[in-house]
């Protein structure tokens, strides 16, 4: 019994250490984020100033999830232009980048996904658009990634 309840103890310990993808909306119009893997989640739309998170998980069929962002409360079902957040835990590890799909829905609008560990790299879109190359960084488990529109 013992036993068992250290096996628990430590599970705890590491989800308790697990970072979170977060995405924050700075722009004067709302968007709308979907958590996607095996499932998809229901849409969130976000208002200027509003955020989401939700902790870095491991996704049993897909590996890894990705916050699909985009400027129409439908746009996931009806082929809008996407800003794909991914990541996919490997512990110790999150390994994270950021893509568009469909077209550029934040161009014109600068968007940085950073995390809140100064020394893992980020990426940041002045334009809104990617800038071409890998967009793929890893950064310790236990820190947070965040997407910030209209940073």
């Amino acid at each position: 019994m013992l036993k068992h309840l250290s096996i628990l103890a430590v599970a705890a310990g590491l989800a308790s250490a697990t970072g979170l993808a977060k995405v924050t909306n700075q722009c004067d119009f709302e968007v709308t984020l979907w958590s996607v893997g095996k499932d998809i989640s229901v849409g969130r739309t976000l208002a200027k100033g509003e955020s989401y998170a939700e902790p870095f998980a491991v996704d049993p069929k897909t590996g890894g999830r990705t916050l699909k962002i985009t400027r129409d409360r439908d746009g996931l079902f009806t082929g809008k232009p996407q800003t794909n957040f991914a990541y996919s835990l490997t512990p110790p590890n999150i390994w994270y980048d950021l893509s568009d799909v469909f077209g550029d829905p934040f161009k014109g609008y600068k968007l940085r996904l950073a995390s809140d560990d100064d020394t893992c790299p980020a990426v940041q879109w002045d334009q809104g658009v990617p800038l071409g190359g890998n967009h793929t960084h890893v950064c310790r488990a236990d820190a947070s990634v965040v997407l910030t529109l209209c940073a």
